[in-house]
């Protein structure tokens, strides 16, 4: 079983899915990609999470971000339970879902934890970069449902921190006050952050949002 770390070029694949076959690069393109596993189809936990991420492709497009669910039960389990979903979570499933009855890309993702369950997968995150690495991974067990208003938030830190030399402190969110990384100087701070910053401690130091007007 492959280990995957953060950092690493996350997996190329092909796989059938409940959009057609496709391949995992083409699909990402050259923009951020969420691919998020789930133990079976027809599981109720599962239901709702994919129904939330249907219904937040608005933002997910904002951010220049294709959503990819992979499940261990074939294609015509997932069309079927798509209806479902689209159903009782009063939404429309606008994203593939991974038909990975031989568990190949389970594996290769490092998804089935053998103490939490021999066959099914956990519920994992990756988020991939334009360069195709793993910018974060999240690990929930079976038993509790992700929350993509964190995914969301996550996502703006990580392509604000890509493009700026800041960081972003505990329970940021979009348009809070962020960190000024350690290796910047406050000389080079004064000419680089351009709406100031202060000084808490000498390497604490925060400044307004860089990309907001």
């Amino acid at each position: 079983m492959s280990t995957i770390r953060l950092g690493d070029k996350a997996p190329n694949f092909k796989a059938q899915t409940s959009e057609g076959e496709i391949d995992f690069y083409e699909y990402l393109g050259d923009g951020w990609g969420i691919l998020f596993s789930h133990p079976a189809d027809y599981t109720p936990v599962c239901t709702t999470e994919l129904g939330a991420a249907a219904k937040y492709k608005a933002e997910f497009d904002k951010r220049n971000v294709k959503v990819l669910a992979l499940s261990v039960d074939g294609v015509e389990s997932h069309k079927g339970w798509i209806k479902d979903i689209n159903e009782t979570q009063n939404t429309s499933v606008n994203f593939p879902i991974i038909a990975d009855e031989d568990r190949k890309i389970a594996t290769l993702y490092d998804m089935i934890h053998p103490n939490a369950s021999a066959t099914a997968t956990v519920r994992s995150v990756y988020i991939i970069g334009p360069d195709k690495t793993i910018k974060l991974m999240i690990t929930y067990p079976a038993s509790t449902g992700r929350n993509f208003d964190e995914l969301l938030r996550v996502i703006d830190s990580l392509q604000l921190t890509q493009y700026h030399k800041v960081a972003t402190p505990a329970n940021w969110k979009h348009g809070d006050e962020v960190v000024i990384v350690p290796s910047v100087s406050n000389e080079e701070a004064t000419g680089i952050f351009t709406k100031g910053f202060r000084e808490v401690k000498p390497y604490l130091r925060l400044t307004p949002q860089p990309n907001l007007n």
